[in-house]
């Protein structure tokens, strides 16, 4: 098995419906059809913003080609979904591939496999490719079509051809149309509980994307790119069992998870996933003395863990316990945080023994653990067996 791994698969986590009830949420979905030189305009003035899910651009030069082709013969293409999120902004919910595609070949630029992360970080940065990183040979190679022939030996009219070399086709190009369909909330959508869910439901047959995947762009924030930074502490990396860092972030949603809990539990209501959302919108508000403290709050918590290992948090089913561990958190931070200090708790093996056997933490991690009394109850529980 390779040494970058899903935790998912690792991580016993509550059996909830974690999705948001949709029928709190008047929505509206309206078609658009936007031709090509629009769509290049809305990408340069950010108009149109592309989610950070995925990290990169995944398409190959051929499929790339063929999508390009479909455009200039007039074979309708898939279309694709945008969230308004403000006046004049609109996310891309499905789609991304087939868009920068067609932003590539505008600017007759394709982009190399190897730097395609780099890229990815680029985009997000700016909201589009600069035109000075656009010329780097290291970057990009040239965007020339790259088709076959309708029969083995022919050759393909649009094959070799970039966008400056289409000749008359380039207008019919230009003017092509992409059907989008603009989702939109009826009323403000304060915590963009509606927003998760339609990202969640529309990707969820495609490249199945995590959750905190779909957080991290929903929710951007200077906090949770701290929550990177902090995934890569090898203490915690010890705890979890894992030498690297989860390629779907479960592990970082795990951080995200246990600071919720200790700073924000107050705003619980029915569901792990809503909860997390709701303090991730929240924090996009942090500023950078408030990220700091929780660096540190972090950096106290492992440094007064330093003798554990993944072991402490195996249960029965062999699994990292997400419930444990955040109660273990909870029980270490929770004084810290009430007095805003950092100064946590020592924890230790003998301790996260007498909590796995305590009867009443056991009530409150099994059945409907998601609850708020259940939720509550195990990190009370586990506060007091600590401090007794």
């Amino acid at each position: 098995m390779s040494d970058i791994e899903n935790i998912e698969s690792d991580l016993q986590i509550e059996k909830e419906d974690e999705g948001y009830p949709l029928n709190e949420y008047q929505l509206t979905t309206t078609p658009n059809d936007f031709n090509i030189l629009t769509i290049i305009s809305f990408i340069e003035s950010k108009v149109f913003k592309i989610p950070a899910f995925q990290r990169h651009y995944v398409w190959d030069l051929k499929r790339a080609s063929k999508l390009i082709e479909s455009l200039l013969i007039g074979l309708p293409i898939p279309q694709m979904f945008l969230y308004e999120s403000e006046r004049n902004e609109f996310l891309v919910i499905d789609g991304q591939q087939r868009l920068m595609t067609i932003y590539y070949f505008v600017k007759g630029r394709f982009p190399r496999k190897k730097k395609r992360s780099e890229l990815r970080d680029i985009f997000d940065n700016y909201g589009y490719i600069p035109d000075d990183v656009m010329a780097k040979d290291e970057l990009f190679q040239k965007f020339n079509l790259k088709l076959d022939g309708l029969v083995e030996g022919s050759e393909n009219r649009f094959h070799g051809k970039n966008y400056q070399t289409l000749s008359e086709y380039k207008t019919s190009l230009d003017l092509s149309t992409i059907r989008n369909m603009i989702v939109k909330p009826v009323s403000k959508d304060e915590e963009n509980g509606a927003m998760f869910e339609i990202f969640n439901r529309l990707n969820s047959g495609g490249i199945n994307l995590g959750t905190q995947e779909i957080r991290m762009s929903l929710y951007h924030s200077k906090f949770l790119r701290a929550l990177i930074e902090m995934n890569k502490d090898q203490r915690w990396r010890i705890i979890l069992g894992k030498d690297n860092p989860d390629i779907r972030l479960h592990d970082v949603e795990a951080i995200l998870r246990v600071f919720a809990m200790v700073t924000f539990l107050d705003h619980y209501k029915a569901t792990i996933n809503g909860f997390i959302n709701k303090f991730s919108n929240y924090a996009k508000l942090f500023d950078d003395n408030k990220i700091e403290y929780y660096k540190s709050l972090w950096d106290s918590f492992l440094e007064n863990s330093t003798d554990l290992n993944i072991s402490n948090f195996k249960t029965s089913y062999n699994l990292f316990n997400i419930m444990l561990f955040e109660s273990v958190f909870y029980a270490s931070c929770k004084d810290a945080v009430n007095n805003s200090t950092y100064i946590t708790k020592p924890i230790t093996s003998d301790f996260i023994n007498l909590l796995k056997e305590d009867e009443d933490f056991q009530k409150f991690t099994d059945g409907k653990t998601t609850v708020l009394a259940s939720v509550k109850g195990r990190l009370e529980r586990a506060k007091f067996i600590l401090e007794r």
